[in-house]
């Protein structure tokens, strides 16, 4: 192959096109599926229906794929969707909850005829049947081999072989790494976490066509010699992509690796590349206005029930206020609906809450599977002090101590909190300093990438985890 020539990758798909192709598969299932349920409908109900019924109900035929890819908004993590039986058990809750809905509002509203009663039942059986038959196409074929980008790494220090051990651990890997290009000699010939050092820059052409590299991940974080530098400048000229680990890290994690950032990335990420404007900051604030003011009409619903089963299992008080830090870390008073035991924390020490924490009430771990007990938090957000999307504010005891045991940590203050947020979406509660450094990672991720679409995309995820009782 000539110079410059370009190489065909067509077959090697990247996470975000993984993405893309579920989405669009489940898409074009739950059409499919519509389209059954209307003729189905059609043959078997409309002989008895006015044609005037038919029409007023023909539009929730039309919300129907829109609220199943809504249900299914959890399983478009394409590590857990390369899993058959983690597919398997997030379409069958969706299912579930699918027909909780289609029940709840058939029973519940008091028009006669309000609902179809056999047409979204018909939908919902085939939709499962469809989305599952995608999704086996997808595992057992877009998962294989020939779609796995051929990748070599560039540096065969802590920070490479951090991010082997962390390709081990996604199942199926993302691609497929043929070997380590590292100039220190003493390494040559080792194997990595599985992986061999091929030898110095200089080899690395030959090892490109050799083994038909499609990507180079460049896991160097200190200074780079001229050599290394010109080869990698020769690989981009012959179409081999070249992509840092950091930024590998984020796009396959959805985090930011603290523990392998250069001294200076803090400056760089949030001073150089990240501007927040004035019209994303407006925007925002409209959006957490509005869902909060219907977040508050909720409340208003449900506040009596939640009280008195609170009451009755353990007293008062039926809220609870504790000090947070906000942006820039000034404090303010976070109100919620109590769901641990009145003398949580009777030696006055701040501690840890975590799942199948002892502490917590029986109503209370219902309140948190349904996130049911952040709903007073929405006074909060409209007082300013959070925003419906953002880092989960902590305690200014735990701050103090985390900030001295994890790299960045003080920068997860740069955003007003949240009442969700992305690591909250994609990990949950922290519970340890371990747990902590994770969250503190999607947290920084969230920071740098934030815009009105990540936000919407966050609410959206929210709900979904409500919907499947997945709060902690």
């Amino acid at each position: 192959m000539a110079r410059g020539e370009s190489r065909e990758t067509r077959w090697q798909l990247r996470t975000a096109e993984r993405r893309m192709l579920l989405i669009v598969g489940d898409l074009l299932a739950s059409i499919i599926a519509t389209i059954i349920a209307l003729a189905l409908w059609s043959q078997f109900d409309y002989l008895t229906l006015s044609e005037e019924f038919v029409r007023a109900r023909a539009g929730w035929f039309v919300l129907l794929p829109i609220i199943w890819l809504m249900l299914l908004i959890n399983s478009y993590d394409v590590r857990r969707a390369a899993s058959w039986p983690e597919t398997l058990r997030n379409i069958i809750t969706s299912a579930g909850v699918g027909t909780v809905l289609y029940l709840g509002i058939y029973f519940f509203r008091t028009e006669p005829g309000f609902l179809p009663r056999r047409g979204p039942l018909y939908f919902l059986v085939f939709a499962v049947a469809l989305t599952l038959l995608w999704r086996f196409i997808y595992v057992r074929i877009f998962t294989g081999s020939a779609f796995l980008r051929r990748v070599l790494l560039v540096g065969a220090g802590s920070s490479g072989i951090a991010l082997l051990k962390i390709l081990q651990n996604l199942n199926p890997s993302p691609f497929y790494v043929v070997g380590i290009i590292d100039d220190d000699v003493s390494k040559h010939g080792l194997e990595l976490e599985g992986v061999k050092v091929l030898g110095d820059s200089s080899k690395m052409e030959q090892v490109i066509w050799e083994e038909d590299v499609s990507d180079i991940i460049v896991a160097i974080l200190g200074p780079m010699n001229g050599e290394m530098f010109q080869a990698l400048l020769d690989a981009q000229e012959r179409w081999v992509e070249i992509i840092r680990m950091p930024v590998l890290y984020e796009e396959l994690l959805g985090r930011v690796p603290i523990h392998h950032l250069e001294s200076d990335w803090l400056l760089r990420s949030f001073v150089d590349e990240v501007r927040v404007s004035s019209l994303y900051l407006i925007a925002k604030r409209l959006l957490d206005i509005f869902v909060s003011i219907v977040g508050l009409l909720l409340l208003a619903l449900i506040f009596p029930w939640v009280s008195l089963a609170i009451l009755v299992e353990t007293g008062r008080p039926v809220l609870f206020t504790q000090t947070r830090l906000g942006q820039g870390g000034k404090p303010y008073e976070l109100v919620k609906f109590r769901t641990m035991q009145q003398d949580a924390e009777a030696d006055g020490e701040a501690q840890w809450a975590h799942e199948g924490d002892p502490r917590m009430t029986k109503v209370g771990r219902l309140l948190r599977k349904v996130h049911l007990d952040e709903f007073p938090q929405f006074i909060n957000v409209i007082k300013g002090d959070m925003s419906m999307v953002g880092p989960r504010p902590e305690r200014p005891e735990l701050v103090a101590e985390l900030e001295k045991q994890i790299p960045f940590y003080r920068a997860r203050l740069l955003a007003k909190p949240g009442i969700g947020g992305w690591a909250q979406v994609n990990y949950g509660k922290g519970g340890s300093i371990e747990g902590s450094a994770t969250k503190l990672e999607h947290d920084l991720y969230y920071i740098k990438h934030r815009s009105l679409f990540l936000d919407l995309w966050i609410i959206v995820r929210s709900i979904g985890s409500a919907l499947g009782l997945r709060g902690v």
